[in-house]
């Protein structure tokens, strides 16, 4: 798979026919190595062993609905009351990160209301702090780590 602009991490991978396979040790199950997912397994491990964030507070492929359409959110994290601080909207490396990318992240977002967006495409990582009341964001210099996504 392709090199990406995160420290590189070991997976378990396998053949299954002609489908490349990735174990997710989120959802405890081998899925398809698409490029995307390549993307996510990356970006998850990189918020986990780089920014602290806790494995048992992070949801992939989380089910939103939204104008009563179910769709996945790449990733949802979670603070410790298991409340929404953070989604993020992964893409394969060949996807840039438009405004029609961050839009995605943000239409999830109108059901969770979380203070942070992230967008990645595996080499670009784009994020906003959100300001819901006063409909506003400001754009992030870094990807922040947990505790900064739990401050209120």
């Amino acid at each position: 798979m392709e090199k990406l602009n995160l420290p590189p991490y070991s997976f378990r991978l396998r053949k299954d026919g002609l489908k490349r396979m990735i174990f997710d040790v989120f959802r405890k199950k081998w899925v398809t190595l698409t490029p995307e997912e390549w993307v996510r397994q990356n970006f998850v491990r990189f918020l986990v062993e780089h920014r602290q964030y806790p494995c048992a507070l992070i949801g992939i492929e989380v089910m939103v609905i939204v104008n009563g359409l179910k769709q996945r959110a790449d990733v949802i994290v979670y603070d410790r009351q298991g409340q929404p601080v953070m989604i993020v909207e992964c893409k394969a490396t060949s996807v840039p990160l438009t405004n029609q990318v961050f839009d995605q992240a943000a239409r999830y977002n109108l059901i969770h209301k979380v203070p942070f967006l992230m967008v990645t495409n595996g080499i670009q990582h784009l994020g906003a702090r959100l300001h819901h009341e006063a409909c506003c964001y400001d754009w992030l210099s870094d990807v922040p780590d947990y505790e900064q996504l739990c401050r209120r």
